[in-house]
């Protein structure tokens, strides 16, 4: 007889179709996750505020109030677990707007069980690190006056950029894919009104040297 692996932490999954319900419990099940699942966000809220999984499986589109308004109500950008939206092909707008909003990425349906597996062991992994690494964080310290401020994520990837690595090697970093990397990057870039990425790493030196 098999042994059970020892379960690796909980995982909330929020989605109002009872056969991705059942598909993402199967395969974090057998990955060695406990898999809590529910129809619509205020039974997630419910929960979520009392006690803290691993990771959140949150879809784009569920009964009542969207998956961009749990994630607000969570404060995503605060959470203190990585937050995953899942998104029709349709939403991928939406899901850009709630990675905005904190959330760590977008998963596109339809998946491949293996894939998501691979991407929450990785997101997983990767804010563990990160979370050990915060006090050492160069970037989180700086001060960029005049500036809109950026977002804890934000910091983060331009932590990365500022430390010469690819948008491929700082989304293995963060356990985010490329193009949120860019998505993320854009956004900085716009907020400092930087031209290019030369601009960016000239506005990060002279914060730098301020501090």
């Amino acid at each position: 007889m098999t042994e059970k692996p020892p379960t690796r932490g909980e995982i909330f999954v929020v989605d109002d179709d009872p056969a991705v319900r059942e598909t993402l419990s199967m395969v974090l099940s057998a990955a060695g996750y406990q898999v809590i699942c529910f129809a619509d966000g205020a039974a997630l809220l419910a929960v979520a505020r009392g006690r803290t999984p691993a990771c959140i499986l949150l879809d784009v589109n569920i009964p009542g109030a969207s998956g961009l308004d749990i994630l607000k109500e969570l404060r995503g950008e605060d959470y203190p677990a990585p937050i995953f939206m899942i998104s029709g092909q349709g939403d991928i707008a939406m899901a850009v707007s709630a990675i905005k909003n904190g959330a760590l990425d977008f998963i596109e349906k339809p998946f491949r069980g293996s894939e998501i597996v691979t991407r929450l062991d990785e997101a997983i992994a990767a804010y563990a690190r990160r979370q050990a690494d915060d006090s050492a964080s160069r970037i989180a310290s700086l001060h960029f006056p005049g500036r809109e401020p950026l977002t804890r994520r934000e910091r983060e990837v331009l932590e990365q950029f500022a430390s010469g690595a690819s948008n491929k090697e700082a989304g293995r970093h963060l356990g985010i894919s490329p193009r949120t990397i860019e998505d993320h990057r854009a956004n900085i870039m716009k907020k400092f009104g930087a031209r290019n990425a030369a601009d960016l790493i000239r506005i990060v030196m002279t914060a730098s040297r301020a501090s």
